[in-house]
C-alpha cells in the first residue's frame, strides 16, 4: 500500500494491528523525544490489546539521553527477536530504511511517520505530513482501536508532542496539536513535571559543550546558513556525551537572517553529522535536499555499528540533523 497519510492507510494500519498477534516496535537511531515517546506509547497500546509486543533498541544506542531516563521501557529488548519474520514490524518516526539495525526480510512492515521525505519503505505506509509529530499519529490510532488513554500512554505521547513541536513553538504546531495536548492533560499529564524532566537539571558538561559550540559559529551565504563546529576535542575536554548536542540547533536558528542552521560534529572514523529540526515546509525541503544521502536499498543495513570510534557518539544520518527556519 503506497498511498500515504489517508483514511485508507489509517484503516490499513488499524486492520494490521487488530489482526496481528506478534509485533516488534522500532524507531530511528539516536532516538529523540518523539521517537521514544511514540515507541513507549505504542507498546502500551498493544499491551492493552493483549498483543505479544516488544520494543527493540540496539545496544549501541545506550545510554539513552538523560532527559528520557524516567520512561518505563517495559518490554524493551536489545537483541533482534529470533521470530522477527513472524512478527509485524512497526517503524515509528523513521524517515528512511537506513535508520535501524533491523534487517526486515519479508516481514509485514507498518511505517508510521510524519516527515514529508519519508521513503515509504513499508508494506503499509501511513505517513501523515500534516501531523505535528509521530506521537499524534499514535494518539489517533489509539482512539481508532478504542484503547483507553491511561496516564502512562498520555505521558509518553506528551513527551513526543512537546519535544517535536519545540514546546509548541515550531510551525508544525497546528490546532490539532493543542487539542491533543488538552486531551493528554485531562488524562493526568503533569505539565510542569514533564517540563522539569526534559528541560531542567542540565548536566554541567552539556553547558560546557554549548559554550564551545557558540564559540565556533560561522555564517555563510549572507547569513542564511548558520553553522557551529564541534570537534572530538570539544567532547573530550568537556566530558560531554553526543546526546548533549540536543538544543544547540535552537540557538543557531534564532540568529537573525538564518534560514538553515546546522551544528556539525566531526568524528575521525565516521562522516560528519548535523543535528536539527525544521520550522517551515519550504525550508524543510531545502534542508532535506541538501542533506539527504542517495536512496538506499530496500533493506535496513546498519553500517556504523562496527565502528571503533572512541568518541562518545552514536552516528546518525545527515538529513535528520539539519534545521531550517523562516
Amino acid at each position: 500500500m503506497t498511498i500515504t497519510g489517508t483514511d485508507t492507510t489509517t484503516r490499513g494500519v488499524l486492520a494490521a494491528i487488530r489482526e496481528g498477534e506478534r509485533f516488534v516496535l522500532v524507531t530511528h537511531e539516536n532516538p529523540d523525544g518523539d521517537a521514544l515517546g511514540s515507541l513507549v506509547a505504542m507498546q502500551a497500546v498493544l499491551k492493552a490489546l493483549d498483543k505479544d509486543s516488544v520494543m527493540f533498541i540496539a545496544r549501541e544506542e545506550f545510554p539513552l539521553p538523560y532527559e528520557y531516563a524516567f520512561f518505563a521501557f517495559d518490554g524493551l529488548v536489545s537483541d533482534i527477536p529470533a521470530d522477527l519474520t513472524g512478527r509485524t514490524i512497526v517503524f515509528l518516526d523513521c524517515g528512511n530504511v537506513d535508520r535501524n539495525a533491523v534487517d526486515v526480510g519479508a516481514a509485514l512492515i507498518v511505517n508510521l511517520d510524519h516527515h514529508h521525505d519519508n521513503t515509504c519503505f513499508g508494506t503499509i505506509n501511513h505517513v501523515d505530513v500534516h501531523a505535528s509529530c509521530t506521537a499524534e499519529i499514535v494518539w489517533d490510532l489509539m482512539r481508532g482501536l478504542d484503547v483507553a488513554l491511561t496516564p502512562q500512554i498520555a505521558e509518553a505521547l506528551y513527551v513526543g508532542l512537546v519535544t517535536d513541536t519545540g514546546r509548541f513553538m515550531y510551525e508544525n504546531t497546528g490546532p490539532r496539536a493543542h487539542v491533543m495536548a488538552a486531551d493528554l492533560i485531562e488524562a493526568g499529564v503533569d505539565v510542569h513535571e514533564i517540563y522539569r524532566r526534559l528541560y531542567e537539571g542540565v548536566p554541567e558538561p552539556k553547558l560546557a559543550l554549548l559554550t564551545r559550540a557558540l564559540a565556533h559559529v560561522q555564517r555563510f551565504d549572507g547569513g542564511r546558513l548558520t553553522m557551529a563546529r564541534l570537534t572530538r576535542e570539544d567532547f573530550e575536554l568537556t566530558g560531554a556525551e553526543e546526546s548533549y548536542t540536543e538544543g544547540i540547533i535552537d540557538h543557531l536558528r534564532a540568529v537573525q537572517g538564518t534560514k538553515v542552521a546546522a551544528p556539525r560534529r566531526r568524528c575521525p572514523c565516521a562522516p560528519p553529522t548535523v543535528r536539527s529540526t525544521s520550522r517551515s515546509s519550504r525550508a524543510r525541503r531545502t534542508a532535506a535536499a541538501i542533506a539527504r544521502p542517495p536512496a538506499s536499498p530496500p533493506r535496513w543495513i546498519r553500517t556504523s555499528s562496527s565502528s571503533s570510534c572512541a568518541m562518545p557518539c552514536r552516528h546518525s544520518s545527515t538529513a535528520d540533523r539539519m534545521s531550517s527556519s523562516n
